[in-house]
This record gives structure tokens, C-alpha cells and sequence, in this order.
């Protein structure tokens, strides 16, 4: 990316361009999300779009390119695959569920699934739906083996299929680990199974349930939960992977790899419009509200982040916000929350590593964490 001019704009929710950075005035969150996206983007993302917004103000970023073999500029209306940001859908769903008692979230994995988990210490008895979506279910992550991992991250048959028992199955060859309520240990097995849940409650798939119940009532026409057709249509950021030191187009993955964990498109203007109703209390009822943002700690976080039920909350500089980041082959993607849905950061990016902790990801969750500070 170094070689090449990195395409960069701001533009407002009006579609004027706002007023640049001043000598000695405080800039604006847009202008700090803009500055960590152009570090980003020259450390590896061929692109990166953002939004920035404290109603009524409501700005736009982006960086780079969304599709960088020919150089078309990022676009920040573009539609990306949001991977782990999924959970908190899956979760919301379970919850309505909850509320409408058809189910509770204190029942275990093994009365909805009856033999799902049962293998090398795994023990759905053992394990609630609660457990599940909070990441304390102890289960092993089905996606470290590398009986999925070499197929998944080649992409060489994007079209190959994964069926949900087919992804735990692979789990548990592992060993629990740990005890089931005793510690977060994330693990996209545990959504994998609160999909299978949502489908053994209601008859119907998540992704139907998803649509239902969130897509259509929010008219979040532009996002979607695909179930078969790995291609992306119309206006998107292209997938990116970085394989042997060469960029791969990897837009067409396996769709079914994450299902409930981690398998939606969408946009940073969608994403923000569920976010933000989320957290609000605008889907859930105040028992399910209170469940969503009841949360234990994240080990190794200096105590300053804790999970929700597909949130995660994290203490800042300036407050607790509700945030969670989603990573899948080609994509990278972050939002941030206030408790009552009013100020947000959301970002994406077409590339990522598949492994946490790169430069170009420290540096963009920085940049909006900074950014948000100052909405």
C-alpha cells in the first residue's frame, strides 16, 4: 500500500465536507478517526470506512480501497461481512425467546440439543443457553483446528458447505476448557449451538429468525444473513487476505464457517441502527435488557472489559461503552456504543489477518476508541 496515494475523505451526514483541522483547535472525532484509519490502511487494510455520530452530528470516513486490484476508492455506504458482530443478533433473538417463554436461558444445551455435546469432558447437561452466549460454557473453539483452519483460510472451495453439528463436532475432539459458569473463554462453538437452539425452538433457522425479528422491523434492507451463496452484490468492500506475503480476493468465503457466530452483511449505517436500539432497550424487555448487560469479567483486561450476553463492556477514559469487534476471512469491523445508544464509532476494514492483535487492528480500535472520547 506504501507505494500508492491513499484516496481519504470526510464527508457529513448532509454530504458537505466538514471544515478541516484548525492549528491549536481540538479535532473533530471524524478527523481522529480519519488519522488511526489512514495508519491502518497504510499498515495493511487496503481500506477502511467509519462513522462517527452524537445525534444530531453524524460524520463518515474513508480510507484507501475497496477493491485494491483496481484502485476503486472506499466507499463508506459499502456492505462488508461483519463475522463476530453476529453474536449479539443470535443473542437478541434468544432473548425475545426468553421473554415470550418459549424458552429460558438457564436451560441447558442438553434439553434443546439433546446429544449435541457429549464428548471428551464436553457435557451439554453441564451447560446453560446463558453460558453459551456469555462465553463461560468452557467449550473449545472448533475454528483452532486445523481440520477447519486450512480449509477455511485457503478459501480454495468457498462454496463448501458446514453443517452446525459438523463445526462442534470438531470442537469436541478437545478437551473442555473449563469448568462450564466458571470463566469467559471466548469461543464461536458457543454461537454455533445458540443458532442450533434458536432452530430447535422454533422451527425455524436464526437466519430466518434474524430477519424477522430484527432486519424487517429496523428496515435494515441492507443487511443480511447469507446461508449458501458466498458472493457479495451490488456495492461492497472486496475481501482481502494477506497469504504468503501476496494480497488474496477472498470476497466469496465459506458462508457457513460462522453461521450464527459470525455469517451477517452489513453496513456501518445498519449497524449502527441495531447497536444502537440494542443498547438503548429497544428490542428487549427490561428482565432481557438487564440479562444483556449483565456481565462477567474478560481475564486479562486490567479489569477494564467484561461480556455482556454478545456485548462486551469496556471501561474507558471516558465512561463504559458498549463495543465488540467481528473478524472473518477478508474483513474486519468494530462498533462502539454509549449506554443509551446516542454517541457511536463503527469501522470496517477489507482485510484482516485472521489473528488478533495485528498492528493495522490496535491501531483502528484505538483510533476509535479516541474518537468516540471526544463525541
Amino acid at each position: 500500500m506504501s507505494e500508492f496515494t491513499l484516496p481519504s475523505t470526510i464527508v457529513s451526514a448532509g454530504g458537505n465536507p466538514p471544515a478541516t483541522a484548525v492549528p491549536g483547535v481540538a479535532a473533530s472525532p471524524a478527523q481522529i478517526l480519519l488519522a488511526g484509519a489512514r495508519v491502518a490502511a497504510g499498515g495493511g487494510f487496503p481500506g477502511v470506512i467509519g462513522m462517527v455520530r452524537n445525534d444530531p452530528y453524524r460524520e463518515y470516513v474513508a480510507v484507501g480501497f475497496k477493491k485494491y486490484q483496481t484502485q476503486i476508492a472506499a466507499d463508506s455506504s459499502a456492505q462488508f461481512r461483519i463475522g463476530g458482530n453476529t453474536e449479539a443478533y443470535t443473542a437478541t433473538v434468544l432473548l425475545q425467546l426468553e421473554a415470550e417463554g418459549a424458552l429460558s436461558l438457564d436451560d441447558t444445551v442438553q434439553h434443546w440439543l439433546p446429544g449435541a455435546v457429549a464428548a471428551n469432558g464436553n457435557d451439554g447437561a453441564a451447560i446453560t443457553v446463558r453460558q453459551l452466549l456469555n462465553h463461560t460454557s468452557g467449550l473449545p473453539e472448533y475454528s483452532a483446528s486445523p481440520t477447519f483452519t486450512t480449509s477455511y483460510t485457503l478459501n480454495f472451495e468457498p462454496y463448501q458447505p458446514w453443517a452446525p453439528q459438523d463445526l462442534v463436532n470438531i470442537a469436541l475432539t478437545q478437551p473442555p476448557l473449563g469448568v462450564p459458569g466458571q470463566k469467559f473463554a471466548f469461543a464461536n462453538t458457543n454461537y454455533v449451538l445458540a443458532g442450533m437452539v434458536i432452530e430447535a425452538v422454533t422451527g425455524n433457522t436464526a437466519a430466518a429468525e434474524i430477519r424477522t425479528r430484527i432486519l424487517t422491523p429496523f428496515a435494515l434492507d441492507d443487511t443480511s444473513f447469507p446461508t449458501d451463496d458466498p458472493q457479495l452484490y451490488g456495492n461492497y468492500l472486496e475481501g482481502h487476505s494477506i497469504t504468503w506475503g501476496i494480497y488474496r480476493f477472498v470476497t466469496a468465503s465459506q458462508v457457513q464457517a460462522f453461521g450464527a457466530a459470525g455469517a451477517i452483511v452489513s453496513t456501518l449505517d445498519d449497524l449502527s441502527v441495531f447497536t444502537s436500539a440494542l443498547i438503548s432497550g429497544q428490542l428487549l424487555p427490561a428482565t432481557q435488557q438487564e440479562a444483556l448487560k449483565t456481565t462477567v469479567p474478560v481475564p486479562n483486561s486490567n479489569g477494564k472489559a467484561s461480556y455482556g450476553l454478545g456485548v462486551l463492556r469496556t471501561e474507558t477514559a471516558a465512561g463504559p461503552v458498549w463495543q465488540h469487534t467481528g473478524g472473518v476471512l477478508g474483513y474486519y469491523s468494530l462498533w462502539l456504543t454509549s449506554d443509551d445508544g446516542a454517541k457511536q464509532v463503527v469501522v470496517a476494514a477489507n482485510e484482516h489477518h485472521m489473528a488478533t492483535g495485528t498492528t493495522p487492528q490496535l491501531k483502528l480500535g484505538q483510533a476509535g476508541l479516541d474518537a468516540y472520547a471526544a463525541l
